[in-house]
């Protein structure tokens, strides 16, 4: 099998070489012949001299004439010894040897004063030469070849992206014999990774599952949020199981033209079935996938038209190809229900963003090729960065890296680190904008009653970092980390984490008996989660376990469009109630955490006014009543960067919620 493949990949190679070759050819050939053609049309070195009749007669009787070829009344001669000329326009000299004149007739007696002057003549048929077929036949050769050039354009150059290979499926064919990417590359699915293998193993001995009549998965759709490693998934399993593997995008099957979709999907099919057992990807599914019928438009539009095609050659008459489909998305909701029966897509896999162990394998992946110091502890940073998926941890490994060269350092080191998770995780740094007195006092006090709150609130995430330097979009950051890794929200967590975000706006009311637009995001934050606690979490006495969740995508889903709103006018005005005395409730508590504990905010704000970053163990040196001491960047060595946190602190980031 393998060497019927490489001789169809070099058949196909050589094709491609001919196609290119030959269009070349003919550019060159066209090249050399108009050469010529000027050469011999242009060039003077060599080219006789045009003499009229009467000059002629002239050196016919001077006897300077010494031989001669007559090809109709064209008489080209030569003279016994060069004759000068002189050129009319330049007024300069040259000598000639060879001659031509046109004769008005070729007659007897003209014949024998030839004799008489002992001229050498002959005669010769008249025959067209190179130089005169071409001029004679350049504007039909001129069309010709423009004619061929064009149809070389319409078809793409022979490749698939012309006229004539339209309705042509355009996915990638990556051959066995590439480089592979195996499931050691893959890190933070394990589970998604054991599924797969099944597919894989299937692929590479089939007989072993057919002995006991199982039957061949159909297909395996990838699910998960963006950046957790589908594609990736995808790839190992085409290097795991050696065989060729078709990859396209949801969004190349769909063109202006009618039909166009749904014949690529069979060209697909086709080509998968001639090379089987084979792995199709489609990536991005849901471009083509969709509920049918769904959107304002409705009707049976050209996406429809690629699904239905997909649905028949997964699952139709003809099914007994050693042919698997995966196929990835991450919008599984709005995916069409015929796709996502078994008989079709057989494996339904998820792939969330990793935990704790996940995100270290996965730093483990991405450090291989990045020289690390020996300070750095990849599963502390694990711990660091909770909700990020694995190009958010290839990214962080990649902006440590930078940080590191701009600092010419030779190694990476954990401030390097520490950076680029801030930056990833916080934002950039935004040092071109420069705050006045006035704004750092607020901004330094807004941040200080957020880590205040949080301190003194039970059960809330500890503090990692506060900051009063503008990142992103705001002007200060304070960073919770949790101690362990949260899957599930108890109500007094919630009630805490709406105590924390109005901290900052009450200690803005307390210092400066005034509020400012720093607080806006805080109150956005805290109004959504109070939603969520009544309308869809239960968690209030009054209206208690029912949930009015909004209907936001049911128009662009085409499904309940004309759906009116379900909720009474008093449950609206109840929910509102509701959320307003959680938010109010909530700067209340923090409200009075800050006034019992006033000289401790004084210390925040004055310690983040003077050093811009405090992080956790500062804080609570400083709830303390010590005075903390920080070394300025500029002070530190490069190679022995200092430590922000100690050991004891591996706390992470409180995900939102």
């Amino acid at each position: 099998m393998p060497d019927k493949k490489k001789k169809t990949n070099k058949k196909n190679a050589n094709n491609k070489v001919w196609k290119t070759v030959g269009g070349n050819v003919i550019i060159w050939v066209l090249i050399i012949v108009m050469s010529v053609t000027a050469l011999q049309l242009f060039s003077t070195d060599k080219k006789p001299k045009q003499i009229t009749y009467s000059e002629f007669k002239d050196f016919l009787d001077a006897g300077k004439i010494d031989s001669a070829e007559i090809v109709g009344r064209t008489f080209n001669g030569k003279f016994r010894s060069p004759e000068i000329f002189e050129n009319e326009v330049t007024t300069e000299s040259k000598e000639f040897t060879t001659f031509v004149t046109i004769l008005p007739e070729v007659s007897i007696e003209m014949t024998k004063s030839w004799d008489d002057n002992n001229i050498k003549y002959e005669f010769k048929d008249q025959t067209f030469g190179l130089t005169e077929y071409l001029i004679q036949f350049s504007p039909w050769l001129l069309i010709i070849l423009f004619w061929f050039f064009l149809m070389r354009k319409m078809q793409g150059g022979g490749g698939q992206s012309g006229i004539f290979n339209f309705a042509k499926s355009r996915a990638k064919i990556i051959s066995p014999d590439t480089p592979k990417t195996s499931f050691k590359d893959v890190a933070g699915c394990e589970e998604a990774k054991v599924e797969l293998q099944e597919i894989v193993e299937f692929l590479k001995h089939p007989k072993k599952f057919k002995k006991l009549g199982a039957k061949i998965p159909r297909g395996g759709l990838l699910m998960g949020p963006p950046g957790t490693g589908k594609t990736l998934l995808a790839k190992a399993v085409s290097g795991e199981a050696g065989v060729p593997f078709f990859t396209i995008s949801g969004a190349e099957f769909v063109e202006m033209f009618v039909g166009v979709g749904a014949s690529r999907v069979r060209d697909l099919f086709d080509q998968a079935k001639r090379n089987a057992p084979s792995i199709i990807f489609i990536d991005e599914i849901d471009a083509v996938g969709r509920h049918r019928g769904a959107g304002l438009g409705g009707g049976h539009d050209e996406r429809e038209q690629t699904l239905n095609q997909i649905l028949v050659e997964m699952d139709g008459f003809d099914t007994d190809d050693s042919v698997i489909l995966l196929a990835a998305t991450n919008r599984p909701d709005v995916l069409d229900k015929a796709l996502l029966r078994p008989g079709r897509f057989d494996r339904q896999i998820v792939i969330d963003v990793p935990g704790l162990e996940g995100r270290e394998a996965i730093l483990k992946i991405h450090t291989k090729g990045v020289p690390l110091a020996k300070d750095i502890d990849l599963k502390t940073l694990a711990k660091g960065t909770p909700g990020l998926a694995g190009a958010d941890l290839e990214n962080l490994v990649n902006e440590a890296a930078l940080f590191a060269a701009r600092r010419n350092k030779k190694k990476v080191f954990n401030s390097d680190l520490e950076d680029a998770k801030d930056k990833v995780m916080m934002g950039v740094e935004r040092k071109s904008m420069i705050l006045t007195q006035g704004e750092r006092e607020i901004t330094a006090y807004h941040e200080g009653g957020h880590a205040l709150v949080a301190y003194h609130t039970k059960d809330a995430d500890p503090v990692h970092k506060v900051t009063i330097i503008p990142r992103g979009r705001a002007l200060g950051v304070t960073a919770q980390l949790p101690v362990d890794e949260k899957h599930n929200y108890s109500k007094n967590y919630l009630l805490g984490r709406l105590d924390i975000l109005m901290g900052g706006r009450c200690a803005e009311k307390i210092i400066f008996n005034d509020t400012t637009t720093g607080a806006g995001n805080d109150i956005a934050v805290a109004t959504d989660i109070s939603r969520k606690m009544v309308t869809e979490w239960g968690m209030t006495d009054v209206i208690g376990p029912l949930a009015f969740a909004q209907k936001s995508e049911e128009i662009f889903l085409g499904r309940d469009i004309s759906q009116g709103n379900d909720l009474s006018n008093e449950m609206c005005n109840l929910i509102d109630s509701e959320i307003t005395k959680l938010v109010k409730a909530a700067e209340v508590n923090a409200d009075k955490i800050l006034n019992k504990n006033i000289d401790q905010l004084h210390a925040v704000a004055k310690a983040l006014l003077e050093f811009e970053t405090i992080d956790g163990n500062d804080l609570n040196r400083l709830v303390s009543g010590e005075k903390i001491v920080k070394i300025k960047p500029d002070k530190l060595s490069e190679e022995k960067p200092r430590r922000r946190r100690s050991k004891k602190d591996k706390t992470t980031e409180n995900p939102s919620v």
